[in-house]
């Protein structure tokens, strides 16, 4: 690991570069809000952000996904389809990061899913300190303000320039190839110290947890019966958006069709959501979890217990988008863990 500068101007260079040699994606102001994108000009990157649409995870995991092909005629033939080209992704937040990271953990348990490994290693990540927060934002609530891991690159603005932190070969090969450096000095290491140190204030103070993190798994394990998922899921339209706007959710739904002529056909995946009525519906027509208020609960406990129990981690991170893309403002884990705090 070291750290470098980069001014302003020699990171435009640097982002342009890469522009230049392939595919790269950064995060760009769209109207009032913030998405990622393909980055053809270094002076859409917008680094100052606070929340992207829709998480980085699009670009590892994406919405939809081939898985193979197959043909009928004229004889059987199955083809595994994996689609993973390489790209840069600049301007990814902390939160985002450590999503990946039990992303990455839950794809390589067990039995490894090799569409998504391969995908990951075709990813380069340029990640950024953030300098503001969204409204909806509680990470600092969650652990999520800093990473360690899943970074090529980490930038930090300290003001007219920005501290430069490798965290693989790869990344340090790209400032070699494309970027040129100076050494970060001590006074520039200390700047950017006190970012680090004040993100954790960043969030609003009525966006904090009213249980620490480590209290969270055992308060909603042992709340099942509670009132609250049932007054909660009353306003509930079961759209869904809360788990497909989620960095951390990793559920899918696999589909085959076939063509018209019935000789070829695909296997491809989807993301799906746990907050979908048919989510947890089976050939034979029964729905394990038919009733709204089951799937709200459901949520919860997948990301605050269940993986919790598997990996020794909360699988949320306090992005805040399942807040703001709730329209009944029912899906906030503020508000909720607040009413099952109260309740206790």
């Amino acid at each position: 690991m070291t750290h470098s500068i980069l001014t302003n101007e020699q990171l435009k260079v640097f982002v342009q570069k890469l522009i230049t040699k392939g595919n790269v994606v950064g995060i760009q102001r769209k109207e009032n809000k913030y998405a990622f994108g393909p980055l053809e000009n270094v002076d859409d990157l917008t680094l100052d952000y606070d929340v992207a649409l829709v998480p980085p995870k699009q670009y590892i995991y994406p919405q939809w996904e081939t898985l193979l092909r197959f043909q009928t005629e004229p004889s059987v033939k199955v083809e595994s389809v994996m689609e993973a080209e390489p790209v840069t992704v600049i301007g990814v937040h902390p939160y985002d990061l450590k999503a990946i990271n039990q992303l990455d953990r839950f794809f390589e348990d067990h039995q490894p899913d090799n569409n998504y490994l391969k995908r990951r290693a075709a990813v380069t990540i340029i990640a950024v300190t953030p300098k503001r927060a969204s409204k909806w934002a509680f990470w600092s609530s969650m652990d999520s303000a800093h990473v360690e891991t899943g970074y090529d690159l980490l930038l930090t603005d300290i003001g007219e320039k920005y501290v430069v932190e490798t965290g693989t070969e790869r990344g340090e090969d790209l400032l070699k190839k494309y970027a040129k450096t100076e050494k970060a000095s001590t006074e520039d290491l200390q700047k950017r110290e006190k970012i680090r140190l004040s993100l954790s204030d960043m969030c609003a103070e009525k966006r904090r947890l009213a249980a620490s993190l480590k209290e969270v798994p055992a308060l909603i394990e042992s709340s099942y019966e509670s009132e609250v998922w049932e007054k909660q899921a009353e306003k509930c339209y079961g759209c869904g958006s809360c788990v497909l706007v989620c960095p951390t959710c990793i559920c899918f739904d696999v589909q085959e069709e076939m063509s018209l002529d019935l000789k070829e056909g695909k296997r491809w995946r989807v993301w799906d959501g746990c907050l979908l009525e048919n989510f947890a519906k089976i050939g034979s027509g029964e729905n394990f979890r038919e009733e709204r208020a089951d799937r709200f609960r459901h949520r919860f406990f997948r990301k605050g217990v269940y993986l919790y129990n598997k990996f020794g981690e909360v699988h949320c991170v306090g992005c805040g988008r399942c807040s703001e893309a709730c329209l009944p403002d029912i899906a906030d884990p503020v508000q909720v863990i607040e009413k099952l705090k109260a309740e206790r």
